[in-house]
């Protein structure tokens, strides 16, 4: 997160504090009420869907069932003939990093360098307009994830509401974003300002020397971990928060979000991460399907970009993001969704449903945005599923979340009834009420 990016982004939207789109953001996140939802068909996720109520108190899923009874004094929700389902869950993208693609004042997205100490949540701008956007779609919370490397940094995990950081913030560091490097047999020479064809050889030791400088990495983090661990009163070993970083995945406690596509890249990755013996997350995986049994053997969980995307090269088959969810999971992969971008984090309903219509199942899919990714990113204790305890993250619909025709009624993100109006509603509000010519 480059910082000249971010003082633009909060140059250029610095007056987003005064205009009405402020007034979309909560006065106060997981504010103290008590709220049902009455009558609706709710589908848990974590077990059998049931018609009933589910009550929500200070931000929490108090109770839910077929027999709950409302609490005298509680605001409520008619559900009657609607459906109920956690709040949707988009496992990577860039909320609140980036806002308009053609304007780099306004991407705040990659530092400079390796930077693995760097919080995606820092960085996070509340006042976006793609969040109301967003949100108004049925996703209640995000993986924003930092670019760039290899060591791009740390993705956060937060909902989309609320007028701080602090206040969005689920988990600073769900994982430490690594983008693997591509073996390239051409590369620009900038003396002659021309690309330059390398000998096969050449790129190969480049690559395996790339991939051992971050073998070099976890050991290094190790290395400095226990000897800061065991350091003696008397000695002092000097603090470096990139290794800290480093070392949180070498002990086990973050997960290594491994940004790979090709099939010998997410080999390499997987032989990688258990070489060092580092917990494995792969992100994008666009021939993760091709390697399902290797991933299934090693248990490694995958995060899948684009589902509508078009074949890269000139032997990929036609349908294959299309059909790479339903064969992962078929293989027995855990897997979930991410769009890796921000303008198109709103349509991550649609881009399961094509998988759906390819052949994944609309269960394992609907678990796939819930509970399988907040079990991936090791969330699952607060999100994913309507039990009492976990975080009051809900959409109430008119239909199946992944159709187009469905409608969200109502989001509820920490107990709290959001505004659905955003950007597109008032535009379209404003032209539908456009007087008709003479």
């Amino acid at each position: 997160m480059r910082r000249s990016g971010l003082s633009g982004l909060r140059r250029v939207l610095a007056t987003a504090a005064f205009l009405p789109v402020a007034l979309l953001v909560a006065p106060e996140a997981g504010s103290a009420q008590t709220l049902a939802v009455e009558g609706g068909t709710v589908h848990p996720v974590s077990g059998p869907s049931f018609e009933g109520t589910v009550v929500v108190r200070d931000g929490l899923v108090e109770a839910a069932g077929a027999d709950v009874a409302t609490p005298a004094g509680a605001d409520v929700i008619d559900a009657a003939g609607l459906h109920v389902y956690p709040g949707l869950f988009n496992a990577f993208t860039s909320v609140g990093l980036s806002e308009i693609g053609s304007i780099s004042a306004t991407q705040d997205t990659t530092e400079l360098g390796d930077t693995p100490h760097v919080k995606a949540i820092e960085a996070i701008h509340p006042a976006s307009e793609i969040i109301p956007v967003t949100r108004a779609n049925g996703i209640t919370h995000t993986v924003s994830a930092p670019s760039g490397g290899p060591w791009a940094g740390q993705a956060s995990a937060v909902v989309l509401d609320g007028w701080t950081v602090e206040e969005m913030a689920i988990e600073p560091s769900v994982g430490l974003v690594l983008e693997w490097p591509s073996l390239e047999t051409r590369e620009f020479d900038f003396s002659t300002f021309s690309v330059r064809e390398k000998k096969f050889s050449e790129a190969k030791r480049d690559y395996d020397r790339t991939v051992d400088e971050l073998g070099d990495w976890i050991e290094a983090a190790r290395q400095y971990d226990h000897a800061r661990s065991n350091a003696g009163s008397g000695t002092a070993v000097e603090q470096d928060h990139a290794l800290e970083a480093v070392a949180r995945v070498a002990r086990g406690e973050l997960p290594l979000l491994v940004v790979a596509d090709r099939a010998r890249a997410i080999r390499d990755a997987v032989a990688f991460a258990e070489e060092h013996g580092v917990r494995l997350v792969l992100a994008s995986g666009r021939d993760a399907a091709m390697e399902a049994d290797l991933l299934a053997e090693k248990e490694v969980p995958v995060i899948l970009g684009a589902v509508q995307a078009l074949p890269v090269q000139e032997d990929d088959a036609y349908d294959g993001p299309f059909t790479a969810p339903g064969r992962l999971h078929a293989a027995g992969v855990r897997i979930a969704f991410g769009t890796f971008d921000s303008s198109s984090a709103r349509v991550l309903p649609y881009e399961t449903a094509t998988a759906v219509a390819y052949g994944l199942d609309p269960e394992a899919a609907l678990r796939a945005l819930t509970l399988g990714a907040a079990e991936i990113l090791g969330l699952d204790d607060r999100l994913g599923s309507i039990e009492a305890g976990k975080w009051a993250n809900l959409i109430v619909t008119d239909g199946d979340p992944l159709e187009v025709r469905t409608e969200v009624r109502h989001v509820i993100i920490r107990g709290r009834d959001v505004d659905l109006s955003n950007r597109h509603s008032r535009s379209y509000e404003l032209y539908r009420s456009r007087p008709a010519p003479p």
